[in-house]
């Protein structure tokens, strides 16, 4: 272990993650495997057509507790969590006064409690956010003691009944308190790949005996961060501090549907009067899709012109996409030159390269519908 990996933080598959020989890297504090011998393409390319197991545990996993802690949340986010049902699960954001989200985030209705899922980098300033808005409203406990793994891919609900047989039927966004061969946990049927799959949250002492036991099923490979990053790429997904951060807005993100009818009209979240005015007039520029022509990709940070060669925005992830076959990237342009279809250059090391503006996802989702 070098003196630089000794400073970060470890999940409870670490030394499963060495023993496999993954490749460690830093990413939000933690010595986390971006990949493993079989290589990021392969990783790839066999979620899309298996399953792959994802070490998930770096990310943030709460517990919201109070008299109603939904009508609670619902003060810091846009998201009808009132209305959601026990046993089922949301996206939604939290937002600063400016309408700026602050992360983005999952919402379970558990019965006795919200359980939330929130990003690693994240994590620390969104448990304080929360202590200190939600103060004699909510009780915010970071459940440290938890690890998370994400299972995805077509063939993970049959691998995942094996041993849990009710996951194989369970609804898309929706969460199940299970036992994994006598193992507690919880299951989701969620995910960020834009594949069929689910979340596993099970105590930290009991994560490697579950990951070894999917692991040693033909379907399932092991996965890290460069294929998680290929994959929601590719979905049209975003990545905190990448595709959205404090300076976006749900409605310049696209994320309009993650903002209830209700909420909407109502209000009462940090932000409503800005995202009410940009859902009715248009905000100023908007994600999109980015197509460049060719093979060489644009990565963030790419600038995007017109056809004139004026700035109009910028890329905010871009790779190639295994699966599209094609470079992929999305990021920001003015609202005039958003329409799909829309020439713009993308400048690449000083060149400009012809691109478009695409659809997305760039590969169709296949979350499990029933």
């Amino acid at each position: 272990m070098t003196e630089a990996s000794e400073s970060l933080k470890t999940t409870p598959l670490h030394s499963l993650h060495l023993e496999l020989k993954g490749k460690m890297v830093p990413f939000a504090g933690y010595d986390m495997p971006v990949q493993y011998p079989l290589g990021i393409l392969k990783e790839h390319q066999h979620t899309r057509a298996k399953a792959g197991l994802f070490d998930v545990s770096h990310m943030g996993q709460v517990r919201l507790t109070g008299e109603d802690p939904a009508a609670a949340l619902e003060s810091l986010v846009p998201g009808d969590i009132k209305g959601l049902a026990r046993g089922r699960m949301r996206y939604t954001l939290f937002l600063n006064e400016q309408g700026g989200i602050l992360d983005d985030l999952m919402v379970t209705n558990a019965g006795d409690h919200l359980f939330l899922v929130v990003n690693a980098a994240r994590k620390d300033h969104d448990v304080a956010h929360m202590r200190e808005r939600l103060k004699g409203k909510a009780e915010v406990e970071l459940l440290d003691d938890l690890a998370l793994m994400a299972f995805q891919g077509p063939e993970a609900a049959a691998v995942l009944g094996r041993f849990i047989p009710e996951a194989a039927t369970m609804k898309f966004m929706s969460y199940l308190p299970a036992t994994f061969n006598g193992i507690p946990a919880i299951i989701t049927r969620s995910g960020y790949t834009g594949e069929d799959g689910y979340e596993i949250s099970c105590d930290k002492s009991d994560a490697e005996t579950i990951a070894r036991a999917l692991l040693a099923e033909d379907e399932v490979e092991a996965i890290g961060l460069g294929a998680r990053d290929s994959l929601r790429l590719e979905a049209g997904l975003c990545l905190y501090g990448h595709d959205i951060d404090e300076t976006t807005t749900p409605v310049e993100a696209g994320l309009e549907w993650a903002l209830s009818k209700r909420r909407r009209e109502e209000g009462g979240f940090p932000g409503h009067a800005i995202i009410k005015d940009q859902l009715a007039n248009g905000a100023p520029r908007r994600r999109v899709g980015l197509q460049p022509d060719g093979r060489q990709p644009a990565r963030e940070h790419t600038d995007v012109c017109d056809a004139d060669g004026h700035k109009i925005g910028e890329v905010t992830s871009g790779g190639f996409g295994p699966t599209a076959s094609a470079p992929v990237a999305m990021g920001y342009v003015d609202r005039a030159h958003a329409a799909v279809g829309t020439p713009v250059q993308l400048m690449v090391r000083g060149k400009p390269l012809a691109a478009k503006v695409a659809a997305m996802p760039f590969v169709p989702q296949r979350y499990y519908r029933g």
